[in-house]
């Protein structure tokens, strides 16, 4: 007896950001379908696929953040157990979409006696019963080989490149510290055209300290030049402002800030707003609440980048082919 089967797609978020997993669906031309999402009293949760998924090539989708009242570990554990709903729910294979990995900056021990988070939450998804997994922009690419499976690492830089080229002219592109500099370095062999430089910053953070940045010089020339500070996140800000006073200081005309990751906490939207920063583009892996929305901001959209990927996953196609094997 012989038997095609249809493969199927299907679509789920966690509540943290419905708001980007609903653009990819729009872009996929797929309905996202139904977790239903039900809390018990005492902050339990538990998913319901509305829809059956038996058979079906099912991708997840949760950035790990905290809001509405949930922290970022709740937002793990949410799209953990709907990966693990999904799994005893017969699903063919099963992808946790993650455009925001949590605990990324934990991938080394700096000092004694520290864990390796990002390794751990790697291990928590398989063990629930992800085959796949696909994020943007980790702040380490050795990450992916902390998940047993594959790992479709995408960036946002095609997003933020097409901004610069249609915004600016003559930029030097600046690293905000030394791990950033082979991206920075491509991008602004990406934007020969438009006379594009680099530039980098040599920080250190105090030993023992968290959140505590300092920008002590910079290598390149940026006197008279639009100044492009670009990093995979801006967390309390720190990094970015302190980059700015200091290009600012060197001759710089003009600083702008660019980050995939939005993540904006504690201090970081009051640092942004005062700071002499004239322009920070975003890409939407995050929320932005109203309280963090202020006039400098711009948000871009990675969901077609999502949605290409993902389509690729489902079509057992190349997903490095659509960033021209530039996504490692």
């Amino acid at each position: 007896m012989e038997k095609v089967t249809t493969k199927r797609m299907a679509l789920y978020s966690g509540r943290t950001h419905p708001a980007l997993a609903q653009e990819v669906a729009a872009d996929l031309d797929v309905a996202l379908g139904h977790p239903n999402l039900t809390e018990f009293s005492n902050g339990e949760v538990r998913p319901q696929f509305g829809e059956s998924i038996r058979g079906n090539d099912v991708f997840i989708m949760q950035s790990h953040y905290g809001c509405d009242g949930r922290s970022i570990n709740d937002s793990i554990m949410e799209q953990l157990i709907m990966i693990d709903a999904a799994y005893r729910a017969s699903a063919k294979r099963i992808t946790a979409v993650c455009p925001f990995y949590g605990y990324a900056r934990q991938d080394r021990k700096a000092e004694g006696r520290e864990p390796i988070t990002a390794r751990l939450v790697a291990d928590l998804f398989k063990a629930a019963g992800a085959k796949r997994m696909v994020s943007i922009d980790l702040h380490s690419g050795q990450i992916q080989g902390f998940f047993d499976g594959p790992v479709d690492h995408l960036t946002a830089m095609p997003v933020l490149e097409d901004y610069v080229r249609q915004h600016a002219d003559n930029p030097v592109i600046v690293s905000p510290d030394a791990g950033r500099i082979k991206v920075a370095e491509r991008m602004a062999q990406h934007l020969n055209d438009k006379g594009a430089d680099l530039a980098f910053i040599y920080k250190r953070r105090p030993k023992g300290t968290a959140n505590v940045a300092q920008a002590k010089e910079v290598i390149g020339e940026v006197a008279g030049r639009l100044c492009i500070v670009t990093d995979d996140m801006i967390d309390t800000g720190g990094t970015i402002t302190a980059a700015a006073d200091l290009l600012l200081a060197r001759g710089a005309t003009e600083v702008w800030a660019m980050a995939s990751h939005g993540v904006l906490s504690g201090p970081a939207t009051d640092r942004l707003k005062n700071s002499k920063i004239s322009r920070i583009v975003l890409t939407n892996t995050l929320p932005l609440p109203p309280e963090k929305q202020i006039d400098k901001i711009e948000v871009l959209s990675i969901a077609p980048l999502i949605a290409d990927a993902l389509n690729a996953v489902f079509d057992d196609t190349s997903v490095s082919e659509i960033f021209g094997g530039e996504n490692q």
